[in-house]
């Protein structure tokens, strides 16, 4: 039972992330994301705890999962504390996981693209920008707007109205020559995921050419697809963002299934 001192209730001091596991209990983009849980616990100052720590708690939530595919996210905190903002002295981690299904999204929405809305309040610049703390409250309230206004997905914007990241997802576009993905480190907003991390590499690596920076929402007028992406649901199509509308081309669709192949069983 989670302690009612504990800082990661009391306020947000903790970290989290979410691993996409296969069938047969892998997870392929384990080295991002032990690679952020490590960053993250640097900056925030919580105690370094060994690899084998988590990979033993990922083990139980795979365990949990039974054989199928699924999804364990970790949530590290710096465990209990009195009352007040100062950390103890000593702390003692807490190391929880969670174990669920893999969401749905139909294959008519993987294949045909979602309905992207965009978010009233702006992602504001913030000195913890790129790290899964558990603070997520700009988060969950642009996620109650989603829901508010029947759209699939919400695209935040930076105050100067520069596309961000989706609520839960990172965007790209693609445009003539290159792919785009905005650079949220210059913004010092959003996270930058894992999987945006790998698809820029696997780009990349095919002599396809990335390009990174911050531009007017006005931009993706011209783009000739989007897409969003993380870790869990891989790429998914944007078919729609407010009066806009693009089809999904094909180098789309080719990416979602490099993604997909990636959590298939061995």
């Amino acid at each position: 039972m989670l302690n009612p001192r504990d800082r990661g209730l009391a306020y947000g001091d903790g970290l989290f992330e979410t691993l996409r596991v296969t069938a047969d209990g892998a997870v392929p983009l384990w080295p991002g994301h032990h690679r952020r849980l490590q960053h993250g616990a640097r900056v925030l100052g919580l105690p370094s705890l060994p690899e084998s720590r988590y990979l033993s708690v990922v083990e139980e939530g795979v365990a949990a999962l039974g054989g199928k595919p699924g999804v364990v996210k970790l949530t590290l905190t710096r465990g209990p504390g009195g009352r007040g903002y100062l950390p103890p002295s000593n702390p003692q981690p807490t190391l929880l996981w969670q174990a669920g299904a893999l969401p749905v999204w139909s294959d008519q929405l993987r294949e045909q693209g979602i309905v992207l809305g965009l978010c009233d309040e702006p992602l504001h610049p913030e000195s913890l920008a790129g790290l899964k703390h558990l603070n997520r409250l700009p988060q969950v309230q642009a996620r109650r707007e989603v829901a508010r206004q029947g759209w699939h997905e919400g695209l935040l914007l930076s105050p100067r109205r520069q596309p961000l990241e989706a609520t839960a997802m990172n965007l790209f576009a693609r445009f003539e020559a290159y792919w785009w993905t905005p650079d949220l480190q210059a913004a010092r907003a959003g996270v930058a995921g894992v999987m945006r991390e790998w698809l820029r590499e696997h780009l990349t690596g095919r002599g396809e050419k990335v390009v990174c920076d911050l531009r007017p929402l006005s931009q993706l007028h011209g783009a000739q697809g989007l897409f969003l992406c993380n870790s869990v649901v891989g790429v998914l199509p944007v078919r729609k963002l407010a009066q806009w509308q693009w089809p999904v081309p094909d180098s789309v669709l080719q990416l979602q299934r490099s993604a997909d192949a990636l959590f298939l069983s061995r």
